[in-house]
């Protein structure tokens, strides 16, 4: 059966890594990723309808899973906006989905942003989970700049189990994140 290489290194390399590192008395006290969230604000969507399913097919592409549109929760008059308009897309990744699209935004993706030195290590929020924003959806090699009619970016969370950013800072960066520079 099929198992993603990062799933695999994660479970031989990276789980005794960080149980000796945290002393952790189980293997079940080790931080884990639990989802990945793909998340694409598309404001001009208000005025025109079809970038939204643009939008829904590019993430669907990027994620390799169908993408959702999402709606406007309250109506805001100054930007000509409806309760459940729809103003953006997102799709939420688990398993083997989530290793494969993680394994190509860390080899892939990221590595062709321009002027790439490193992402950040101030997208924790308190409670071990990171958000890094992609400024251009082209860098994915699954999307044809051809057929790309307005460039966007992107919001990817990743969910962790972990107690502390520590903790999830250290599993990123086992799992191979290319962080910046380090907290230590």
């Amino acid at each position: 059966m099929y198992s993603p290489r990062l799933k695999e290194k994660y479970q031989k390399e990276i789980v005794p890594q960080l149980m000796e590192k945290f002393q952790y008395k189980s293997v079940m006290q080790v931080p884990r990723i639990v989802k990945i969230s793909i998340n694409k604000g598309i404001g001009a969507a208000v005025a025109d309808k079809k970038l939204i399913d643009a939008g829904v097919e590019e993430l669907t592409n990027i994620a390799g899973q169908k993408a959702v549109p999402t709606k406007a929760k309250k109506s805001i008059s100054n930007f000509k906006l409806r309760e459940e308009m729809p103003i953006g897309a997102k799709v939420t990744l688990r398993g083997a989905r989530m290793f494969e699209f993680m394994d190509r935004l860390m080899s892939v993706a990221l590595p062709r942003v321009r002027d790439f030195r490193g992402i950040s290590d101030k997208g924790f929020d308190g409670r071990g989970n990171y958000t890094l924003g992609v400024k251009e959806q082209i860098i994915f090699p699954e999307i044809t700049i051809d057929k790309v009619n307005r460039i966007s970016g992107m919001n990817v969370t990743i969910v962790t189990n972990a107690k502390t950013d520590e903790e999830s800072y250290e599993l990123l960066k086992a799992i191979g994140f290319p962080f910046a520079n380090s907290k230590n």
